[in-house]
């Protein structure tokens, strides 16, 4: 049996230029310097609390604050974001052809989960695992807990995501990683990774 883990945000959800447009709402609201796009993509990373370390001064505005600010301006907002071109169909393309796709999300589950419904996807996955919290915390565990309960020959996966964690996170599991360069971080952070810019390019490197 082939798993495809599949990150959610900037991988499957177009939700970048979104995700861009509510950090410099928040830094506006306590008197930052906004941000480029292009700087966004730079400076995106994880742990989300280093991403935030520069572009604010945490001594002053706490990590749980932004976090808690985030969640409450980009939950309502996500829902009107697009997936990415493509994917969709490539998903159901693996589905078809016997392939066990999982999302693996570092979003936190119930949040996750009203995602994936609204836009009528949630029926598409064999397993969806998001975190217990909105720090965006705790990704690789469960990825670690569900392969060893379910007994996965985690040799035979690739994990599809959009940033240098989804990589790393592949690398401590053992799967290969693929990027999408469409998604929160530049394609010239990407270049030492398999990388897509189109989801059909799936097709035939995982055939």
């Amino acid at each position: 049996m082939k798993y495809i883990f599949w990150d959610f945000n900037g991988t499957i959800l177009d939700d970048a230029f979104l995700c861009y447009e509510i950090l410099n709402k928040m830094l506006k609201e306590v008197n930052r310097p906004t941000v480029t796009f292009e700087k966004y993509l730079m400076i995106f990373d994880f742990p989300v609390k280093d991403y935030y370390a520069k572009v604010y001064d945490l001594n002053e505005t706490s990590f749980d604050v932004l976090a808690k600010r985030f969640i409450e301006l980009y939950q309502p907002l996500s829902l009107n974001a697009p997936l990415h071109k493509n994917v969709v169909e490539v998903i159901k393309y693996f589905k078809e052809k016997g392939y066990k796709n999982i999302i693996l999300s570092a979003s936190e589950i119930n949040n996750l989960k009203a995602q994936l419904k609204h836009f009528k996807i949630d029926d598409l996955f064999d397993e969806i695992l998001g975190t217990s919290n909105v720090y965006a915390k705790g990704k690789i565990d469960i990825a670690k807990t569900y392969i060893k309960e379910n007994k996965i020959n985690i040799e035979d996966s690739v994990m599809i995501g959009d940033t240098l964690h989804d990589a790393k996170i592949a690398k401590i599991l053992g799967a290969k990683p693929i990027l999408f360069t469409k998604g929160h971080q530049h394609p010239s952070r990407l270049k030492m990774y398999n990388s897509i810019d189109d989801f059909n390019l799936l097709k035939k490197l995982l055939d």
